[in-house]
């Protein structure tokens, strides 16, 4: 049997590549900046409707993480879904992604039906300049001016309670003076 001494260096080639492709993509949330703009994200609702964060601007924006099988986000979404109902007029608009495969849509919508915000897969564990979902519940904020105001992935203990909202959130929704 002949060896082909081109293959381990094509497949070493090859290698590189794709983890020259995924560093930019590995480093990205490392690259979230308190302060600076929040990087866009579209929603694509489980309804068919697109929203984008960048047509947000004026609200203040949760971005979340989530999925049906994961625990702390069954106990966090419920508390969230109040917490936005109570503070829409106000100006807080809530975008949940789900990481759950489209075989688990029907376990989204049930889920979904009890939430009042829009809700859409993920579709991959990727979420643009927000890096890969490796960690939920993670939630990002976006302020009015859409400038990133809390980093999820700063955060130790990322799931949302009341005292963190209030801490957060309630800042950002008060009228300005």
């Amino acid at each position: 049997m002949r060896s082909n001494p081109g293959l381990p260096g094509r497949a070493l080639a090859r290698l590189a590549a794709v983890v020259g492709a995924l560093m930019p993509q590995l480093a990205l949330a490392g690259a979230l900046q308190l302060g600076q703009p929040a990087p866009p994200l579209t929603l694509h609702t489980i309804d068919g409707a697109q929203i984008a964060t960048g047509d947000l601007r004026g609200k203040v924006v949760i971005v979340t993480f989530w999925a049906t099988w994961c625990e702390p986000c069954r106990e966090e979404l419920p508390l969230l879904s109040d917490y936005a109902a109570r503070h829409a007029a106000q100006g807080l608009q809530v975008l949940a992604f789900s990481l759950d495969g489209p075989d688990a849509l029907p376990a989204v919508r049930a889920a979904a039906a009890g939430f009042s915000f829009p809700v859409g897969l993920l579709g991959s564990a990727w979420a643009g300049d927000y890096g890969r979902m490796w960690r939920i519940p993670v939630s990002f904020v976006i302020g009015r001016d859409g400038k990133l105001v809390d980093n999820g992935w700063s955060d130790a203990n990322p799931v949302w309670t009341a005292q963190r909202l209030q801490r957060i959130v309630d800042p950002l929704l008060a009228p300005e003076k």
